[in-house]
Parts: C-alpha cells; sequence; structure tokens
C-alpha cells in the first residue's frame, strides 16, 4: 500500500501561481476527478484546494504504481492550460509516512497561514466528501481521511492552538482594518460571498459593533440566511457597483475564476464615493479584485492572503510550545497509522500461510 501528496503551499508558491493552479469550484473539481480517475486507474485521489494549497493526494493498493511528481504536473498543466515551467519549481512530493505526517499537520492547521484557525478542518471534510461523491476514494484513502478528522480532534483538545484570534478574517480585520480605522462602529461592512469564510469575517466584524452589514451573492437564499443571522441585509449582485460606493469595509470572498472587480470597474466606484477611505480585504483565491484596484488612489487599501505572512510568523513564534506538542501527537498517530495500515496489508498474506 502507497500513500503520497504533491502540493504547493502558501509556503512554498505565491498566491499568483496557487489562484492559478486552483479548483475554484465544485463542478471544475467533479471534472478534475473525471481526468484523474481515467489516466490514473490504479489511484484513489483526494484533491484539496483551498486559498492557501492546493493538494492532491493519491494511494495505490500497489506501490509499483506509485505517481511521479511530473505525472501530477502534466495534469495541472493540461487541465489548467499552464505551461509546466510556470508552477513545477514550486510543487513539493511527499509519500508514506511523511505524506501521512503532511495530512495530520494540515488537518490540525500547524501548516496554516493562521495557526489554529478551525475552518481546515471543513474544508479537509469537504474535499474528502467530494471525493467519495465523484466515487475516486478508495479504501485506503477513507481510512487516512476518517483517521486524519479524529487527529485534528485531538490536537485541538490537547493543545493551545486554537486560544485566541485564529482565523485568516479575524486576524486581517483586526490588524489591517484597525490600523486604517480606530472602529468599526460608523462603518458599512460588505461582504460579497456567502461561505464560510464570509461567515467567520461577519461574525468578527459583528462582535466589534460595524454600524451596516451587507451581503451580496449569486445566491439569494444563501446570501439572505446569512444576512439574516448578522442582523443584515441582502443585495443581488447586479447591485454590487452601488453598494462598493457606500462601503467603507468590502470583505470578498468567492474566489471565482476570473476576477469580479478589475481597475476600470472600481475606478468608477471610487468617483461615486468621492475618494472615502476603503479598506478592501480580498480572501478569494483566485483573488476577486485585479491587484491594480490598489493603485487607484491612496484612500484604497486592497490586501489578500499573501499579505498575512508577517502577522501570521508573529502569531506562530508565541506558540512555540503549543505547536511541539501538537507535533508529538502527530508524530504518535502517525506511527500508528502506518502500524496499522501495514498488519492490513500483510494480515491477508499471512492468514494464507
Amino acid at each position: 500500500m502507497n500513500v503520497q501528496v504533491i502540493y504547493c503551499t502558501h509556503q512554498t508558491a505565491d498566491l499568483g501561481l496557487r489562484e492559478r493552479l486552483a479548483f475554484s469550484d465544485k463542478e471544475q473539481l467533479c471534472e478534475a476527478y473525471g481526468v484523474l480517475r481515467t489516466e490514473f486507474p490504479a489511484s484513489d485521489f483526494v484533491v484539496l484546494s483551498t486559498c492557501n494549497r492546493v493538494e492532491v493526494y493519491a494511494t495505490q493498493e500497489d506501490p509499483e504504481n506509485a505517481l511521479a511528481t511530473g505525472q501530477i504536473a502534466d495534469f495541472f498543466s493540461r487541465f489548467h492550460k499552464l505551461p509546466s515551467d510556470a508552477f513545477v519549481g514550486g510543487l513539493l512530493e511527499r509519500s508514506g509516512p511523511e505524506a501521512v505526517r503532511h495530512l495530520f499537520e494540515v488537518v490540525s492547521s500547524l501548516d496554516s497561514m493562521v495557526l489554529g484557525e478551525p475552518q481546515i478542518v471543513s474544508q479537509v471534510k469537504e474535499a474528502y466528501d467530494v471525493s467519495q461523491q465523484n466515487e475516486a476514494c478508495g479504501p485506503l484513502t477513507s481510512v487516512l481521511f476518517q483517521q486524519a478528522i479524529r487527529v485534528s480532534r485531538r490536537v485541538r483538545s490537547e493543545t493551545g492552538l486554537s486560544s485566541g484570534r485564529v482565523s485568516i478574517a479575524s486576524v486581517a480585520v483586526g490588524d489591517f482594518g484597525r490600523s486604517i480605522f480606530d472602529s468599526f462602529h460608523d462603518k458599512t461592512v460588505l461582504v460579497i460571498g456567502a461561505g464560510e469564510m464570509a461567515e467567520e469575517t461577519l461574525r468578527y466584524l459583528t462582535d466589534e459593533g460595524v454600524r451596516e452589514i451587507v451581503v451580496c451573492n449569486r445566491s439569494a437564499e444563501r446570501g439572505g440566511r446569512l444576512a439574516a443571522e448578522f442582523g443584515g441585509h441582502y443585495e443581488p449582485l447586479d447591485d454590487l457597483d452601488h453598494w462598493m460606493t457606500r462601503a467603507d469595509v468590502i470583505v470578498s470572498t468567492t474566489g471565482a475564476a476570473v476576477p469580479i472587480v478589475d481597475a476600470a470597474r472600481f475606478r468608477k466606484v471610487r468617483e461615486a464615493a468621492d475618494w472615502r477611505p476603503v479598506f478592501i480585504l480580498d480572501l478569494g483565491a483566485p483573488r476577486d479584485f485585479d491587484p491594480a484596484v490598489n493603485d487607484l488612489d491612496d484612500n484604497v487599501f486592497l490586501y489578500d492572503i499573501d499579505d498575512l505572512e508577517a502577522t501570521c510568523e508573529r502569531n506562530r513564534n508565541r506558540r512555540v510550545k503549543e505547536i511541539e506538542l501538537a507535533r508529538s501527537i502527530i508524530s504518535e498517530e502517525t506511527e500508528r497509522f502506518m502500524h496499522d495500515i501495514y498488519h492490513r496489508a500483510t494480515g491477508p498474506i499471512i492468514r494464507r500461510l
């Protein structure tokens, strides 16, 4: 039996590269699974694509069928229509116990930009669910991901990684937002998108006491439900420019395949807003705002995921002891998992003997 992962993360590739390799929606993921299953029928797969990482986990009953990094690089190249030399240097590969350890560290948030952030657990669960729905997840992959979720619970309960501000939204708004505004009490907040990241952002901003919350989303039902939960109101995407004009804080979380707001469009918004200061937090991967938006005038403050790196490194340095404890738990769980699958693989042979 063999476990491997081929991946890039915020530590190995910048956002410009990650967004080109990302799978921006479930439909695109389903298409990717179809290609992977056709091209590599001896492997099972789980694809994890978030704002901070794109990872392809593969398992094989026969280690001789293990995939080379170049094979997955070729898949990325053809699927995303990119030359492989544009990204292959940012891809890493782990196999055997190191691949298992990597997944356990990812789901426990040790490999996250924001140490201790809870969103990664649901992202891993969703990746596993989508793999199952596409019949790409075999017995070994299922056991691996089920165990990973259990390991994340143990790390969360036995360490202090989750204490304090631990979401991307809370760190970004708390650190960047407060460098622009003294408080949020008189501010209008526009959130574009209605997923988990949008919900986490609104939870933090509601605690900060914002004046008005507006949610723009493709789905009126989902957007309306999220807005109502936090005492705001839903507006259709057709009215996005109007609400960008009124907003003091814009948080965008859609991760659409192409930017939804380019510089020309936002220049008109700025003119209508009389060039008031605006804080834009683009949490999409791919990015929702063209980076050129930040250069329109001195009162536009646009931040994306990669701008969080320095702040998150300070947070990590304050939690060295908790990191060490989490790593010891993960080492123990990795050894246990490898022992279990070894006996699972050799059991039938021993019984035949």
